[in-house]
């Protein structure tokens, strides 16, 4: 009977050890949550940065997608996670800037969130499939004219700076064109390569390597200058139409009430990150422009950035579910 009890008793001892160590095991873990799903431009920045970021802090991590509803799920997972500085959101433009305006009522606001870095920025660019008969932007609203009613342009989601970019082209050009929304970088990529998708805007890092091999065709990118992997793509502002001039951001956030004492070693890990020359290499390398800004810099740049975008979306009459 005695051995028995031994027994048991040894058993809950190791069963309570196990627990322990798991619990420990994941309060050491960093989760990166990402919007959108994986294998797109936003994986490609943030397997970068959560690596070193990792190393930097003596913790595993993972990085885990949870797409839908246009990163809404994501960000509303991310507030409803213990403020422990472990679960840290891939914030996005889109996100950021633009859900706030097209979702009746989220289950999250910027409010919940304290910005940390932003991390990398690019332009978007115009690209068409080799089949459409334009090599210039001109050549290529002349064909979209004279196919008035039949053409669709593909965005990477809805709501984002994709789709909204796409509808100002429409109305600027009254081209009468169609939205075709996908849900990610990566499936809009796809149709565009296969020519399921004539055209549309898309993110440098998509673009760049299927430009380079002939697999699309840049007609004009929407940055302030001449994007460096791409030196025969003239800007918008260059061709006259300087209302497409803008760009798009990833970064890093955490829930607004994370203690202090928390908050400062992930930002000190984000901005080594950012600034580890081999890191800056990785990320222009795929197409990124690194930024690093923090603090309340970033945190105006997104209140600047919102009310830009508000304009735009009530203007086009978009609302989530449209």
């Amino acid at each position: 009977m005695r051995k028995r009890q031994r027994a048991s008793t040894i058993a809950v001892i190791a069963l309570l050890a196990s627990m322990a160590a798991i619990t420990s095991a994941s309060a050491q873990q960093l989760k990166f949550i990402v919007g959108t799903a994986a294998g797109g431009a936003i994986d490609a920045y943030v397997r970068v940065i959560a690596e070193h970021m990792s190393k930097t802090l003596g913790k595993t991590y993972i990085v885990e997608s949870r797409p839908g509803n246009s990163s809404n799920l994501a960000a509303q997972y991310v507030v409803s996670a213990p403020a422990d500085g472990t679960t840290i959101m891939i914030g996005t433009q889109a996100l950021m800037e633009i859900n706030p305006h097209v979702f009746n009522h989220p289950r999250w606001s910027q409010s919940d969130y304290l910005p940390l870095i932003k991390g990398v920025e690019a332009p978007l660019v115009l690209v068409a499939h080799p089949s459409v008969p334009a090599k210039t932007f001109k050549e290529f609203l002349d064909w979209a004219k004279s196919r008035s009613g039949f053409l669709s342009y593909a965005s990477y989601s809805p709501g984002t700076p994709s789709h909204f970019l796409g509808a100002l082209l429409n109305e600027r050009f009254d081209l009468n064109l169609n939205h075709v929304p996908y849900r990610g970088s990566a499936p809009q990529t796809v149709d565009l390569i296969a020519g399921h998708a004539l055209f549309g805007f898309t993110q440098t890092q998509s673009a760049v390597p299927n430009v380079e091999t002939g697999k699309m065709r840049a007609l004009a990118v929407t940055g302030e200058k001449r994007f460096p992997q791409l030196p025969d793509t003239p800007t918008f502002a260059e061709l006259g139409y300087p209302e497409f001039n803008t760009g798009i951001w990833f970064g890093l956030l955490v829930r607004k009430d994370t203690p202090p004492d928390l908050v400062e070693p992930l930002l000190k890990a984000a901005v080594a990150a950012h600034a580890d020359p081999a890191v800056r290499k990785l990320l222009e390398a795929q197409g990124f422009l690194v930024s690093g800004q923090t603090g309340e810099g970033f945190a105006k740049a997104i209140s600047a950035g919102s009310e830009r975008w508000a304009k735009l979306v009530r203007s086009t009459g978009f609302k989530a579910g449209d």
